[in-house]
């Protein structure tokens, strides 16, 4: 089951399957890049109300990880199932801006 999640709370996925060990991740929010540009054109064109809207909407933050990737165990014979707690990648680093082009 899939159901989108409010980009102001901090969530905890679950995954399970008969046969399988449940699995759970927590996907925090984070300033999207995307998000940042927004608000600062509110900055200049929406002032405080359109600030204060994205804000509170949350439409100035991202999930992390997005996409959640879950890795299932099956389970063994005689085992019994557990909750396995997988913690998110590290984020890669900022990609470097590009340098001016020279003459």
């Amino acid at each position: 089951m899939f159901r989108a999640l409010d980009a102001r709370v901090r969530t905890i996925v679950t995954a399970s399957k008969p046969g399988y060990h449940t699995v759970e991740m927590p996907v925090a929010t984070r300033l999207a890049s995307a998000g940042a540009a927004g608000f600062a054109g509110n900055v200049l064109l929406g002032g405080v109300v359109g600030m204060a809207v994205d804000a509170a909407s949350g439409a100035t933050l991202e999930h992390y990880p997005n996409p959640v990737m879950l890795t299932m165990m099956p389970l063994r014979r005689g085992e019994k199932p557990r909750v396995l707690k997988q913690e998110p990648p590290i984020p890669p680093p900022p990609a470097p801006e590009a340098a001016p082009p020279q003459s």
